[in-house]
């Protein structure tokens, strides 16, 4: 997959899966399953909801 996920769009998503992740723990609730949602795609650095629309927070090379 093309990489669509910049670097401070990483950096958010990381924070906020984390966060999610550490409130589900502490709640001892199941839905801190879903901060791994934001660390996988900004690990990976491709995002599969920005691909239908077109949208890319990378930097791009100018020619």
């Amino acid at each position: 997959m093309q990489k669509n996920v910049g670097s401070m769009d990483k950096v958010v998503r990381i924070v906020v899966g984390l966060s999610v992740m550490v409130f589900g723990y502490l709640n001892e609730s199941w839905w801190g399953l879903i901060g791994l949602v934001p660390l996988f795609t900004a690990f990976m650095g491709t995002c599969p909801a920005y691909l239908p629309f077109g949208i890319s927070t990378c930097k791009t090379e100018k020619k």
